[in-house]
């Protein structure tokens, strides 16, 4: 994949998780449907992708949809669901091409039977890419997940001191590691209920550029703030 190329000496985190907002007062400025702006974020998500992998990060993460996003206009979500659908069906050769991994992390049991499906079908068929893993948060929300680890492990019958490392291998994808840097683009200065416990130490940046209108420059410029900064876990 033809992209940035790593410059040598520069600190690259493994794991980077994006908040992507901004999609609907693109397509507000624009005079156009909120659908539109969604749209124009799927090309954004295809360009940082690229722009990913060529940078040498190992995961992304992307905050596609949450558990509280059902409570918008009907027509909203269904059409974020059916723009899912086809992504999933016309990228799956490209992405399995270009060796990208694709996973879906969230309370997935709960989405339509047929797009469950889809994305089961999605992740055995990108399942051999070692380049880079794009992980999707889908009907995702960081305290539902904490919850959700700790009542799986109720269910199972638990009956131990709960540890953070009993939570943290009870996530919902606890084999992808904690992300090093968050970007969060439009301006919002919050998390939104995004990989709480996992970005426990992230770095953070926030950016005004809207989700569409975001793209490897943009990722880039997050990076190399990255690079400068030093992260002490809480150390002296």
């Amino acid at each position: 994949m033809a992209g940035m190329q790593i410059e040598v000496g520069k600190k690259v985190p493994s794991h980077v998780a994006v908040i992507m907002d901004g999609n609907g007062r693109w397509a507000l400025q624009r005079g156009l449907p909120r659908l539109a702006g969604h749209r124009e974020g799927a090309k954004a998500v295809e360009r940082v992708i690229r722009a990913a992998a060529a940078s040498g990060l190992k995961y992304l993460s992307l905050f596609t949809f949450s558990t509280e996003n059902w409570r918008r206009p009907k027509a909203e979500v269904e059409g974020l669901m059916s723009l899912l659908g086809s992504y999933l069906r016309s990228k799956k050769e490209e992405l399995v091409k270009n060796r990208i991994r694709m996973v879906f992390s969230g309370r997935i049991e709960q989405l339509p039977q047929g797009l469950r499906q889809e994305i089961h079908l999605f992740e055995r068929a990108t399942d051999p890419g070692d380049l880079l893993t794009v992980v999707v948060c889908l009907n995702y929300g960081g305290r539902q997940e904490i919850v959700d680890a700790v009542n799986g492990l109720l269910k199972r019958g638990f009956k131990g001191e709960i540890t953070e490392e009993l939570i943290s291998a009870n996530l919902y994808r606890p084999e992808i590691p904690d992300p090093d840097l968050v970007i969060r683009t439009s301006g919002e200065l919050r998390m939104s209920n995004f990989l709480l416990w996992g970005s426990a130490y992230a770095e953070l940046y926030f950016t005004d550029t809207l989700w569409p209108d975001f793209g490897g420059e943009d990722l880039q410029k997050a990076l190399d703030q990255y690079s400068g900064r030093e992260r002490r876990y809480g150390a002296v």
